[in-house]
């Protein structure tokens, strides 16, 4: 039986899409801000009008443009707050990916829930974010990975998939950590270790998961121009950029990999991340 609590999904790019698909096989699911040739394929889902009330809506991640509207990459017109405020009923929830103050701002009365900071969610898109950053790199590279010379920066839950996924490539890996538990966990992945401070400049291939300036211009002068760096951190990411730029070093800031690479999976990890919220509040049984 499918609750009686009305859902949202409220823009976003196509994991929203999936994540609608599948939190409508329990909830009656409406979507917003979608343009047609996207939904085409999704005729389950219903189209919600501005005057629709609802008592969860769903934002993307991020939930708001650079203009403030909320983010909708698949729909030629905007959809502002004061639309998706008006929707929401008096006691409504707000779900989106990386809350901030300004979010609080445009639902000053609801309660927000931010979906990104569970740690389920967390680990679910280590996996699509490292296959996605070693794709770009399989893309870019004139060369193998097999024995290529490969530093990944951090070895939390990214940098961890990443090493998994190099390893079957034959990568010879080194990764760059900053205490000595990141040093404990690369000796039980059975790889290299160096701390931040000693990087090598002489990697093929760079992945960097850690969101602080760990390349700066300095760094990045030393480096070879011929390497390859993929940031994988959240904003502000770990490079100075515009030094990077200025050097003729080619880095790709590859922001928002599940949602690119793979939006099924990623949409379908956000419904099933929200439907255990709801479970743990006693709100429904479970996908």
């Amino acid at each position: 039986m499918k609750s009686d609590k009305r859902m949202l999904v409220a823009g976003g790019d196509m994991r929203q899409l999936y994540c609608a698909l599948r939190l409508s096989e329990k909830y009656e699911t409406y979507i917003i801000g979608f343009d047609s040739k996207y939904t085409a394929h999704f005729p389950q889902l219903g189209k919600a009008d501005l005057s629709d009330k609802f008592s969860r809506i769903i934002l993307p991640v991020p939930p708001l443009d650079g203009c403030g509207m909320i983010n909708c990459p698949c729909c030629a017109e905007s959809l502002s707050t004061d639309n998706a405020a008006e929707m929401l009923s008096p006691d409504g929830t707000v779900f989106a990916g990386k809350i901030d103050c300004s979010l609080r701002e445009i639902f000053p009365r609801a309660e927000l829930i931010d979906y990104m900071s569970r740690e389920e969610l967390s680990l679910f898109n280590a996996i699509p974010t490292a296959e996605g950053a070693v794709q770009i790199a399989l893309e870019e590279l004139p060369v193998t990975l097999n024995g290529l010379k490969v530093l990944v920066v951090g070895c939390g839950r990214i940098g961890t998939a990443l090493i998994h996924i190099l390893k079957g490539f034959g990568a010879d890996i080194t990764v760059a950590v900053r205490n000595q538990s990141g040093f404990a966990k690369a000796k039980m992945l059975g790889i290299k270790a160096c701390l931040t401070d000693d990087m090598p400049d002489d990697s093929g291939l760079v992945f960097n998961t850690v969101p602080s300036l760990i390349f700066s211009r300095g760094r990045l002068m030393n480096s070879d121009k011929n390497t390859l760096y993929i940031d994988l951190a959240s904003k502000p990411g770990g490079f100075d950029f515009s030094a990077a730029a200025e050097l003729g070093i080619k880095v790709i800031w590859a922001l928002g990999l599940p949602g690119r690479t793979a939006p099924i999976t990623s949409g379908e990890m956000i419904a099933e991340t929200i439907d255990g919220i709801l479970t743990e509040r006693g709100e429904n049984n479970g996908i």
